[in-house]
C-alpha cells in the first residue's frame, strides 16, 4: 500500500501530475491516488492547478477543451 509521502514525493519528482499518471507510476489504484490527492491537497502540501496550465501546455486549443476534466497537482507554493 502507498503512503501520502510517496505520493507527494511523486508529484514533486514530475513537477506536475496528475492522478493517472501517478496511478501508474506507483502501482496503485486510480480511486486510491485521487483520495490521497485529495488529503494532500486538504492539508496544504499539494494544490490544484486549473486547465490553463495543463501538461502539453496546448489546453484552449485541442478540439476536447471543453470535455477536458484532467486535474493536475504540483507541491503548494511551487511557482
Amino acid at each position: 500500500m502507498i503512503s501520502l509521502l510517496q505520493v507527494r514525493d511523486a508529484v514533486a519528482l514530475n513537477g506536475r501530475a496528475d492522478a493517472k499518471l501517478l496511478s501508474h507510476q506507483l502501482s496503485a489504484s486510480l480511486s486510491m491516488v485521487e483520495a490521497m490527492l485529495e488529503q494532500l491537497t486538504v492539508m496544504g502540501k499539494l494544490e490544484k492547478l486549473n486547465a490553463t496550465a495543463c501538461l502539453s501546455g496546448s489546453c484552449k486549443q485541442c478540439p476536447e477543451v471543453q470535455q477536458c476534466d484532467t486535474v493536475v497537482y504540483r507541491i503548494a507554493g511551487g511557482y
